[in-house]
């Protein structure tokens, strides 16, 4: 009912809209591109939405916007990726990536609603957040702001956040608008390259990069935002087949679509298919984009497009119908400003919540009893730039790398954040334990290593907690990486001090899965925490002292060299061979994986006719812990290849030691369909195998066969 009145009311003020007034709404300005006056002669001209403005400035276009001859107001856009994180005074989430290892909705949904409290706070709208792409090639700069590799994980944690954005109603003052990005199969560019052309067919886009959006639009998600790069040689931002005929006529989303960053201008300069902006803007207008990021030459180019006949003025009330449906369904006619909650930011409820996520995240991958820490030890060497370092711990997307990065900026201008060796530290003060830091050597060499101090604490401690990883430069847009290795001498940092013989905790504090090599095969322990946010430290010092059993489990594989990639787990049968000559079959690490001071073993797998899935887990370790249930299917004979392991459902369980528990998970038809050569989604009778484990290794899985 809310809906179909806001429609009726945006179509009465569509009419009196002047064409100048439409093509106005179409337009997102960017605060950071001329500042105050150029953002505020936009706001009289009728702008539809600004980005990257905060607070009072915000307040003071809006009020510009309500002055026009309609009074319509401005949506405020912001990327909030992991918190409200271009805000100095904001909670900071783990990324997307480092969420994605909880494998909990909950988390997302949580991180989500925290996050759009703030926004709201700052008087903002929307959040151009979640990414769902999959990042399945880790040579990508963007893999951190993903869920990972799999399509069904990213979307069922995608519809999460989401909801957690969102709330139930989008009037309500503590929830914001959430935007599914970006759309469509953007992180399978070829050789990782951001913004590049993507290989696939339409086939594949259905079976593997759709899904995760067609669970944002069935979560009621609000906005979707198109993708730079390109598939079969049409830009994305121009394809109307993707935006229209399958997003719209197919999915029915009935929200409205932005493009990416200065899409619309790509047409012209980068990609090479408008001759000038006019007839870019109208590709992007005709193509099903409701609103163009940054490019303001879009506005002129329209409408020259419109006076030369060269595109109908109802590509335009589409477009201009779509925004102003969300602005009403918002009530921001009547309430323009987000109130949210006043004195908000740092509220112990959401610091409690960002670091329930960083707990939750971390990702125990080796342990040969090393362990939890605990009796004997009374010193230890902390070791490594990224222990001490929480630019990297925050990652991508916050104050210190958006709207305009400052590289004197090392730390928040306030607490609470905790790095790796503050965490380790401060357990170390309450038990009793001496505790050392030393850099070691720097990420990226800058001539500042001091290798000698490192080994000199080593040789002293009875155990080593090495942090290794990446940093900012190293990831993020226009930072893809074609060598995953480790950079500067932290392998050779690492023999240093493995010759010391004293038992080594490698911590990898990064923004993807890298090429960790001797730094995790010879490790007595390797603990994942990638971009944790502000409380990644204690939560990892947590779980290496055994204060909390890590529960983690990886949403993306690791390779053991860049030129084994792709390694994600999801892989079609045939290849000759099954491995490089010169590598080992598997992973390093696989998706799925992680262990915690638990162990867990699965027995008595069945399903019912009516798809009912049982499996009996047990704890078989000395102490309760949680367990990510994870269910693959592989289709035994099909028309077209199908994986050979394909995630359908999880659910997570805790058990005391000792304790069994039947759990049961509901499955449906549709969880064994394909796409067939036809695009078709259809469920093939036959033989289907069904397993259920641990993780996504073979040999952690039992499995039956059963019929379709």
């Amino acid at each position: 009912m809310k809906r179909q009145l806001a429609v009726e009311k945006a179509k009465e003020l569509l009419e009196k809209m002047t064409t100048e007034e439409k093509v106005a709404q179409m337009i997102q300005v960017t605060y950071t591109d001329g500042g105050r006056e150029e953002a505020l002669k936009w706001a009289k001209m009728g702008a539809g939405s600004f980005l990257h403005v905060l607070g009072d400035d915000a307040r003071e276009l809006q009020r510009e916007a309500m002055k026009t001859r309609l009074g319509i107001p401005v949506i405020f856009g912001i990327d909030c990726i992991h918190g409200h994180g271009l805000n100095t005074s904001a909670t900071i989430f783990p990324s997307q990536l480092t969420c994605a290892c909880s494998w909990n909705p909950e988390v997302a949904r949580v991180m989500g609603e925290v996050s759009a409290r703030e926004v709201a706070t700052d008087g903002l709208h929307w959040t151009f957040s979640p990414v769902l792409c999959l990042a399945r090639d880790t040579r990508w700069g963007r893999v951190n702001e993903t869920f990972g590799e799999d399509p069904y994980l990213a979307g069922e944690l995608g519809a999460a956040i989401i909801k957690g954005y969102q709330g139930d109603d989008l009037s309500d003052d503590e929830h914001i608008l959430a935007c599914a990005k970006h759309y469509l199969a953007y992180g399978e560019a070829t050789g990782g390259r951001d913004a590049y052309d993507t290989e696939v067919t339409e086939r594949k886009v259905r079976e593997v990069f759709l899904p995760p959006f067609q669970k944002a639009v069935e979560a009621g998600c609000a906005t979707i935002m198109t993708a730079y790069g390109f598939t079969d040689g049409t830009p994305l931002t121009a394809d109307r087949h993707i935006m229209h005929d399958i997003l719209r006529d197919e999915l029915n989303f009935d929200g409205f679509v932005i493009t990416d960053w200065d899409n619309t201008q790509s047409l012209v300069w980068l990609q090479h298919i408008a001759a000038d902006i006019s007839e870019a803007s109208v590709m992007a207008a005709s193509a099903g984009n409701d609103m163009i990021m940054t490019t303001k030459g879009f506005y002129e180019g329209m409408l020259n497009a419109l006076k030369e006949g060269k595109v109908d003025i109802s590509v335009v009330d589409e477009a201009v119908l779509h925004i102003l449906t969300i602005k009403y369904e918002m009530e921001l006619f009547d309430k323009p400003e987000k109130k949210g909650e006043p004195g908000c930011f740092g509220k112990e409820e959401h610091l409690d919540a960002a670091r329930d996520a960083a707990r939750k995240s971390v990702t125990l991958l080796r342990n040969n009893g090393m362990l939890p820490l605990g009796n004997g030890i009374k010193k230890i060497a902390v070791i490594g730039e990224n222990a001490d370092n929480v630019r990297a711990q925050y990652g991508d997307w916050t104050y210190f790398t958006h709207p305009v990065p400052d590289p004197t900026n090392s730390r928040p201008a306030h607490r609470p954040y905790v790095t790796l060796w503050e965490g380790v530290k401060e357990i170390c003060d309450q038990e009793g334990i001496e505790a050392s830091y030393a850099k070691g050597c720097a990420v990226i060499p800058k001539g500042e290593d001091d290798l000698e101090e490192a080994v000199r604490i080593a040789k002293d401690a009875d155990a080593i907690i090495y942090a290794v990883g990446d940093v900012i430069p190293q990831f993020g847009e226009f930072s893809d990486r074609a060598d995953l290795n480790l950079s500067g001498k932290q392998y050779e940092l690492f023999e240093l001090l493995k010759a010391t013989g004293k038992p080594i905790c490698t911590v990898l504090i990064s923004s993807k899965p890298l090429c960790m090599g001797i730094t995790a095969e010879q490790a007595d322990a390797v603990v994942c925490g990638f971009n944790g946010g502000m409380f990644a430290g204690q939560a990892l010092a947590e779980a290496i002292f055994g204060k909390i059993n890590p529960s983690g489990r990886l949403p993306i594989s690791f390779p053991h060299h860049s030129g084994q990639i792709p390694v994600y787990y999801n892989q079609m049968p045939g290849w000759h061979g099954g491995k490089y000559n010169d590598m080992p079959k598997t992973p390093l690490f696989a998706f799925g994986e992680g262990m915690g001071y638990s162990a867990f073993e699965y027995e008595n797998l069945t399903c019912g006719s009516d798809l009912q899935v049982s499996v009996t887990v047990k704890n078989v370790g000395k102490v309760e812990g949680t367990e990510t249930v994870q269910i693959y299917q592989n289709d035994c004979v099909s028309s077209v290849l199908t994986p050979v392991r394909r995630l359908i459902a999880f659910t997570q369980v805790t058990l005391g030691a000792g304790e069994s528990k039947e759990v049961q998970i509901q499955l449906k038809k549709d969880d064994f369909a394909l796409i067939n050569k036809k695009c078709e989604k259809v469920v093939e009778p036959g033989e289907f195998i069904l397993y259920a484990g641990h993780s996504s290794k073979e040999e952690d899985l039992i499995s039956i066969t059963i019929k379709m």
